[in-house]
This record gives C-alpha cells, sequence and structure tokens, in this order.
C-alpha cells in the first residue's frame, strides 16, 4: 500500500473575531454581544477544518505572521489533525482578521475584513511542494495570477502520470474581482458564487452555470451554490444536476456555509462519488453547519447520510 494521498487547500487563515447578537446592532449605539468567540476563518482554512472533520487527510497552505495571534491559529490547526508544513511565516506582517456579527435572529453574518501587509503564496513558495503527496489541490481565488502559474505547475506534473494518478484541480471564484475569472478555465471542478453569477447578471444558479460554462475548459464541472435555493452543477455531458438545501430547524450561524459546502462537494468527489451525491451531500452538510456555532459538531456521522 501507498501512502495515503492528501487534499490541499491554498488559500487564507485569518483571526475571525465573532459576535453574537439577538439584532443588528444601529449605527452609533453601545450594546451587549450575546457571546464572543475568536475562531480560526478564511475560505481554505475553513474548508480544511471541514474536510478533516469529514475524515479526510488534509493540507493547508497559506501565508501566517509571528506572535500569539499566529499560535493560536496553529494550535487549532493541530487541534482539526491539519498538516501546517507548507504554511509561509512573514515575521514582520500582521494577521488578517475578520470582526464577525453574528445575528442569531436572522443567521445573517455580517464581516469586516482587514488584511494589511501579509503577502499571498506565490508560485514560487508553491514550487517547493512535493505534488507527490496529493490527490486533489483546491485553490481560493486571491492573487490569480500568481495562482494560475501554481496550476501550471500541477497540469505539467499530471502531464507525466497516467489519468488514474493525476491531480484534480478546484477553484473557487467567490469574488467579484476581475483578474480571479481567468481562473475558470483552470480547473478540473469551479465553484463560482452567487455573487459572482448575480454580477454577471444571472438571476438563478441554473442561468449562470448555462451562461458562464464557456468560460470553463474541456470535461470540466462547474457548480454554484445558491443559499436557501440548494446548488446546481453542469458537467461535460450536458446534464444540469441540482440538489435542494437542507436547511436547519433554526439558522443560527451562516459564517463558512459556502466553505461548508465546497470542502463537502472535494470530499465525495475525491472519494469517487458521482457529481448529484457530492451536491446533495454538500448542501446536506452546508445546511446543518447552519444550525449551530463553529464546526465542532461537524463529525463523521456525515458520512453515514
Amino acid at each position: 500500500m501507498g501512502e495515503q494521498k492528501k487534499i490541499l487547500c491554498v488559500g487564507l487563515v485569518c483571526l475571525d473575531i465573532i459576535n453574537v447578537v439577538d439584532k443588528y446592532p444601529e449605527e452609533d449605539t453601545d450594546s451587549r454581544c450575546l457571546a464572543q468567540r475568536w475562531q480560526r476563518g478564511g475560505n481554505a482554512s475553513n474548508s480544511c477544518t471541514v474536510l478533516s472533520l469529514l475524515g479526510a487527510s488534509c493540507a493547508f497552505m497559506g501565508s501566517l505572521s509571528a506572535g500569539p495571534v499566529a499560535d493560536f491559529i496553529l494550535e487549532d490547526f493541530q487541534k482539526f489533525h491539519i498538516d501546517v508544513s507548507l504554511v509561509s511565516e512573514h515575521v514582520q506582517c500582521v494577521l488578517p482578521a475578520s470582526v464577525v456579527i453574528s445575528n442569531i435572529s436572522t443567521g445573517s453574518r455580517t464581516i469586516l475584513h482587514m488584511n494589511r501587509n501579509l503577502p499571498d503564496i506565490t508560485a514560487e513558495d508553491f514550487s517547493k511542494v512535493d505534488l507527490h503527496h496529493f490527490n486533489w489541490i483546491h485553490w481560493e481565488g486571491r492573487n490569480a495570477e500568481e495562482q494560475v502559474k501554481m496550476i501550471q505547475q500541477v497540469v505539467m506534473y499530471n502531464n507525466t502520470l497516467p489519468k488514474q494518478q493525476r491531480i484534480t484541480v478546484s477553484v473557487e471564484i467567490e469574488k467579484t474581482r476581475e483578474p480571479l475569472y481567468q481562473l475558470f478555465s483552470r480547473g478540473d471542478v469551479v465553484f463560482v458564487s452567487k455573487d459572482v453569477a448575480r454580477h454577471f447578471g444571472f438571476l438563478t444558479a441554473e442561468a449562470a452555470l448555462k451562461g458562464l460554462y464557456s468560460r470553463v475548459k474541456q470535461g470540466a464541472v462547474l457548480i454554484c451554490a445558491w443559499a436557501e435555493k440548494g446548488a446546481d452543477a453542469l458537467g461535460p455531458d450536458g446534464l444540469l444536476i441540482h440538489s435542494d438545501a437542507f436547511p436547519p430547524e433554526t439558522v443560527v450561524d451562516t459564517l463558512g456555509a459556502g466553505d461548508t459546502f465546497n470542502a463537502a462537494v472535494i470530499y465525495t468527489l475525491s472519494n469517487g462519488g458521482s457529481l448529484q451525491d457530492a451536491l446533495t451531500f454538500g448542501c446536506r452538510v452546508a445546511g446543518r453547519k447552519c444550525g449551530f456555532h463553529g464546526y465542532d459538531s461537524i463529525s463523521k456521522k456525515f458520512q453515514d447520510d
């Protein structure tokens, strides 16, 4: 038996300072939180958490500063058994942080993000990665010019291997930033957000997939989640696949629901599951995650669904 291959997520890790309130505060008022906590955040970081809780062996690649906040982050990665050997430390930088207002009355999350001077991972950093250890690499769309170069390295590596041994590449295009759109054509699996779909003028996931599929490479799968409307996917066979949402009885915390969905889809596909199974599992796990704060209640029980 060879070593167990890992899933690598490349992107952001930050500190989330989460304030739980019973109603959204008015400007220039002083009100009490129901609770406040620190949580490791960032899209790629969150997806690693969920992958690990689902039972996948995974690694995170991103940038980190030095100091007590970084120590908290690294300790939390360790708690979830996430490999951080590919993290780049930048001593003179400040770790990105988000202040999150989590409204338990509506389940909404409002985010104020600060990222002052911590550089993103570069293609040069990525060139030091031993790709032999991974069977799936997921990129959270950020510094797209560099990420395209990273993906090109994986393509060159894959060209030396038989098809069944190649690394699957997935990308997430979440933000409405023009440079990110070059990632559409780079992934075997492409996650496009509701915000980006709307930016292009599409009012449903189905319309977005049909309208944007020409941007992906031949043979790729395009996936779009649409909150309470569930999620849709379109593959090379031209068949549109849909899953309804699975909302909890009470929506408590939607922070990271998209990252949870992505992780559950990747988990299923990386284990040989069908696109329909992956989409349904993604909606199921993301829906259940919205019913509690944080991630600790996600466990291997989801594998039995």
